[in-house]
């Protein structure tokens, strides 16, 4: 299953930047290995916001929550971390079955 995943990363007056750095540069090796591994699809960094864009392909919605709770960003700093899912298709899957529906 493909999903959209939005995360938010916020920090607060307890965090200095270098400490969020630290952690983000944590997360990229993660976000990283799992591209190469196929689970990442891709991903993308919102320029000017702590905002990063993922589409990634798992098994089971379960898959999913085990391995957002298994980043280190979640481990580390997850109750200033936001993130928004969607279960997502891929367009050429639709497209099929817009033609299949109209019997073409």
């Amino acid at each position: 299953m493909l999903y959209r995943l939005d995360f938010t990363v916020e920090y607060d007056e307890t965090m200095a930047q270098q400490g969020l750095l630290g952690v983000w540069a944590e997360e990229a090796n993660a976000a990283l290995g799992a591209k190469s591994a196929g689970v990442v699809v891709d991903l993308w960094k919102v320029v000017g916001e702590r905002k990063v864009l993922v589409i990634a392909d798992v098994e089971t919605p379960d898959d999913l929550d085990r391995i957002l709770f298994d980043l280190p960003i979640m481990q580390k700093m997850g109750h200033l971390v936001q993130v928004d899912v969607k279960s997502i298709r891929r367009y050429e899957d639709f497209a099929e079955d817009v033609k299949e529906r109209l019997g073409r």
